[in-house]
């Protein structure tokens, strides 16, 4: 490698080049602005010309080379490396993904042209620090309508499960969608219309009973599911007609003696013969089998009973004192009652409700176990929390990540003090807000940012877009303290500012954490209320002021749950702590 000046108008473009979706016009004009102030920081990469050419092709750098050329520099410094075997395709990638991040479509235009050149997708992982899955999630970009890939490499990106459902689909499929749902120009693709309609049922490898064989005969053919659970059989078939048709044939040719494939009606469920009793403990030799398949195409098994056949009266009838086959079997009635009942469940369900509030209230937590329980508590399946972080996670799943990583194989809580720290941290970002939305967290948030100096994180609003949002009276109260006068136009004022400020650290007042007095005083006000309403309750019944009288106990009295000899101690117990349950 060597360091030359060469005119830049000389340097010629490589058509293999590996950034190729132009770049806003915004940064441009901040890389142009750079050059003619400073010149080229880093010299572009080239090498000689081959097939006996004695000129130079960029291996990277194009987009500076194209802008000094605009700032008018008449030389420029370059790196001379020598010819590499893949025409510089690996090392064009790597020096565009290490300066700025590709968008998808430019980094699976690299990979393709890296795997056309005899890369493994094993060895490009390895080059660019990628697991081979996100490769392959990249090479799906294939399979998409090229006018698709042209609004995703504009910055409009579907998220992985779109993407996966849009690149099943064929590309007359996605064309026609396409031509339903394109976006107007500037606009954004409504990715999830589009891929709701390509969706197609999917018929996992994982539900089926058949094998191989079965399979080759009725044409089937698995498309591993890329943005699946890596331990998991992901395999799919959209050929639903051929995947029920195998699992029929399997049922056909494994039926049980005394089995027979049924339907299932609307609701899901095994339409059994009339007068048929299903079996939900462990099936006699002389019950029925009905194999079927549910809404999944899954195989499903149920056993049924049918009532025994009635005894001829008359000159038919038996004579007595013979014997008959069926009085060698037990008559077996309704289905076995459960061990517990629904109402019993729900019993149980009050019960340990009261011992978990008692133990919390009473019982003497450490406080990293407290700030564990706390992140439990997150994850809970009552706990709704509209986060204003980012991250695509549904429902709970926001909050069960934390809580995992608090948890060992047994699902025992097991953690060190660091780790604790740091899941509090991120479930304290996850819930705390101050977007204007439905994610805000309100005084709460306020409190909390000023009770850890988040003033000092906040970032420069000296800039034009905050600026332009001030009235004139509070512009102008942004210049006290500083060498900027009022001008006589408020955009005058308001460019001096940001030329004042581009150097240095501005935030507005009404920025700080610091909450509204009458927000504050509202926040308070409900503490007081709890305990008026504590005083008044604890106050109108019987029991001393010591004394705890919980839901538990007001049960027992009831009839409802039986004495135990924790009731005689609860009264010291609740003393010594000095706590009351709720």
């Amino acid at each position: 490698m060597q360091l030359v000046k060469i005119d830049p108008r000389l340097l010629k473009e490589n058509p293999d080049r590996t950034r190729q979706s132009p770049s806003s016009p915004q940064a441009d004009a901040l890389m142009l602005a750079t050059i003619q102030a400073v010149g080229l920081v880093q010299p572009p990469v080239v090498e000689s010309e081959k097939n006996g050419g004695n000129g130079y092709i960029i291996d990277a750098g194009h987009r500076r080379v194209r802008l000094a050329i605009a700032a008018g520099l008449e030389e420029i410094d370059v790196l001379v490396e020598e010819p590499s075997n893949d025409n510089g395709a690996m090392r064009s990638m790597v020096e565009n993904i290490a300066r700025e991040p590709l968008n998808p479509v430019d980094q699976w235009r690299g990979i393709e042209r890296l795997i056309d050149l005899e890369w493994t997708e094993d060895a490009i992982a390895i080059a660019l620090a990628l697991p081979v899955r996100q490769i392959k999630k990249l090479r799906l970009l294939a399979k998409l309508l090229p006018a698709m890939l042209d609004q995703i490499a504009l910055g409009d990106m579907p998220n992985e499960q779109q993407l996966r459902t849009i690149a099943a689909a064929g590309i007359e499929e996605q064309s026609d969608v396409w031509k339903a749902h394109k976006p107007k120009k500037g606009d954004t693709a409504q990715w999830w219309s589009i891929a709701n309609a390509l969706t197609k049922k999917r018929m996992y490898a994982k539900d089926a009973s058949f094998g191989d064989d079965l399979a080759a005969a009725y044409g089937i053919e698995w498309v591993e599911d890329l943005f699946a659970p890596a331990d998991q059989d992901s395999r799919y078939t959209t050929n639903v007609e051929a995947f029920l048709g195998a699992q029929h044939e399997w049922m056909t040719n494994n039926l049980p003696k005394k089995g027979s494939i049924v339907d299932i009606n609307n609701y899901g469920q095994p339409v059994l013969p009339k007068k048929a009793e299903q079996v939900y403990g462990k099936p006699q030799k002389s019950d029925h089998a009905a194999m079927y398949l549910d809404r999944d195409g899954k195989v499903k098994t149920v056993h049924y009973r049918l009532p025994e056949a009635k005894k001829p009266k008359g000159k038919d009838a038996a004579p007595s004192g013979a014997g008959n086959e069926t009085d060698e079997e037990p008559i077996v009635g309704s289905k076995p009652r459960p061990d517990v009942t629904q109402n019993g469940l729900d019993m149980i369900g009050d019960y340990r409700t009261d011992a978990l509030h008692d133990a919390l209230g009473r019982a003497p937590v450490e406080d990293d176990m407290l700030m564990a329980l706390l992140v439990l508590g997150f994850a809970g399946l009552n706990v709704r929390v509209d986060s204003g972080a980012g991250g695509t996670f549904y429902a709970g799943a926001r909050f069960k990540r934390h809580a995992a990583s608090l948890l060992d194989q047994d699902g025992k809580l097991a953690f060190d003090i660091d780790t604790l720290r740091v899941t509090a941290r991120s479930v304290l970002i996850d819930v705390l807000s101050c977007r204007r939305n439905a994610s805000n967290s309100g005084v709460i948030s306020r409190v909390a940012g000023d009770a850890i100096g988040a003033d000092a994180f906040l970032p420069n609003m000296g800039t034009e877009d905050f600026l332009a949002c001030l009235s004139r009276q509070s512009l102008e109260g942004s210049c006290e303290g500083t060498s900027v006068h009022p001008r006589a136009r408020v955009r005058e004022t308001r460019a001096a500012l940001v030329d004042h400020f581009k150097d240095g650290h501005f935030v507005h007042p009404a920025a700080f954490f610091a909450p509204d007095p009458k927000d504050l005083a509202g926040l308070i006000k409900h503490g007081e209320v709890a305990d008026d309403d504590d005083r008044v309750s604890q106050e109108s019944s019987d029991a001393p002021v010591n004394d705890v009288v919980t839901d538990a106990d007001a049960r027992r009295r009831d009839g409802q749950m039986p004495d135990t000899a924790e009731d005689e101690a609860s009264g010291d117990e609740e003393s010594a702590y000095g706590i009351a349950a709720e």
